[in-house]
């Protein structure tokens, strides 16, 4: 068995080891901590004995195991809890595999007493069953950053006194709210990373897609997660296209469209279809129905700008956010031209807290090539390069603003 079976095997049963253990003892940080030392275990054992008839069922009496023992090796401090172990040790622990604790473990990693940081480091770490140096890698951190992110994360839960099955069902819309915007900024980090050398982190992508299927499969009726997995699925068929042969940047406009995934896109469309007619039209649905729009142009120049254009309309109204007004404004442009589209920009351009923010500046150099502007576009696209911090990024738009200089 190689070290990549393990890791799929890990990737699958890591949410379920750890609730089933979580739902057995209680103590998160103890037992996430054993949980990852059941697969180092399997590690050694797994490719010399075979992988075993029940893997979740070797990995939670592995993980068991070593709480027990970590709890006997306490036994001199006091008699309490040598009491307390010798109870845990004597009490069998119930292989859940027909036990599904796994939303409840996503539900308790996206509580609302951590940061949104450390939500997503704890849910890749816990539910993901990524390591802390892949999480690192992954987020450009230092390891031992990571670590204590993690740890603190496992440390705010304690003293919240965070209990699996804890979510009520008054709180659970918001609880899985939380889940879905966590799984959102993993897929986007995977799709466009914030910095370092590479465009585009597979490892993320794909984790947040399974992660994301996951959720589907316990909610299937819960129509904006439906939109959310057919959002990351319409998205992520194009990744294919999104980077050339020497890893530099393509933009849509010139992406070759038959290295797009087509049955992806064939199942993103269906899970739309199915969310768009059960259910409030939310967030995530209208931005799975701009990504259909694209993906079902033959060609850049066949795309319906005006159905995209409405659509961010609707996006604006009950999500509105800088985000959704830069990307309305490029669709404003091939419906009523750049300059009207410009204009929508003027009150971002006006807010300090956007100053920094490469793309507001690549989205207006963009316009203002569309208007004409040679010389503006030029400066935009460079401050938009000085501003970001993805090599690719910033070679794609040091580009441009050569190109317009010549």
């Amino acid at each position: 068995m190689g070290g990549g079976d393990l890791e799929g095997v890990w990737r699958r049963e890591a949410a379920h080891v750890l609730g089933a253990l979580v739902r057995r003892y209680g103590d998160f940080d103890a037992c996430e901590d054993a949980a990852q030392e059941a697969v180092t275990a399997a590690a050694v054992h797994w490719p010399r004995d075979g992988l075993p008839a029940n893997p979740r069922a070797w990995l939670i009496r592995a993980a068991s195991n070593r709480l027990i023992d970590n709890w006997r090796g306490e036994r001199a401090r006091t008699a309490r809890e040598a009491a307390e172990a010798g109870d845990r040790a004597a009490a069998p622990i119930d292989h859940p595999v027909d036990h599904d604790d796994s939303l409840h473990v996503l539900l308790l990693c996206c509580h609302p007493a951590l940061s949104e940081g450390s939500q997503v480091a704890l849910t890749l770490r816990a539910v993901g069953g990524l390591t802390t140096e892949q999480i690192a890698a992954a987020f450009l951190v230092p390891v031992a950053t990571m670590a204590q992110r993690i740890s603190r994360a496992k440390a705010t839960l304690a003293r919240s006194g965070a209990r699996l099955r804890d979510v009520g069902a008054r709180d659970l819309p918001e609880r899985v709210r939380s889940v879905r915007q966590v799984l959102y900024l993993i897929f986007n980090e995977g799709y466009t990373r914030s910095g370092g050398t590479d465009l585009v982190d597979v490892s993320l992508t794909r984790e947040a897609v399974r992660l994301t299927r996951e959720l589907h499969g316990r909610l299937p009726s819960d129509t904006e997660t439906t939109g959310l997995l057919a959002l990351m699925l319409l998205t992520e068929a194009r990744a294919p296209a999104r980077v050339d042969a020497r890893g530099e940047l393509v933009p849509l406009a010139d992406q070759d469209r038959t290295r797009w995934n087509g049955p992806m896109i064939a199942e993103g469309v269906a899970l739309l279809e199915r969310a768009l007619p059960t259910g409030p039209v939310e967030s995530f649905q209208l931005q799975a129905a701009i990504a259909a729009v694209h993906d079902e142009a033959a060609a850049y120049g066949d795309t319906d700008w005006p159905q995209i254009a409405e659509l961010y309309l609707m996006l604006e109204r009950i999500a509105p956010g800088p985000v959704v007004t830069m990307n309305r404004a490029v669709a404003v442009a091939m419906t009523e031209g750049p300059h009207e589209a410009l204009r929508l920009l003027d009150p971002l351009l006006r807010d300090p807290g956007l100053a920094g923010n490469h793309r507001l500046h690549a989205v207006r150099a963009h316009l203002q090539e569309q208007a004409g502007d040679r010389d503006a576009a030029r400066k935009s696209y460079m401050e938009a390069s000085r501003l970001t911090t993805s090599r690719p990024e910033q070679r794609y738009l040091s580009r441009r603003a050569e190109a317009l200089g010549q």
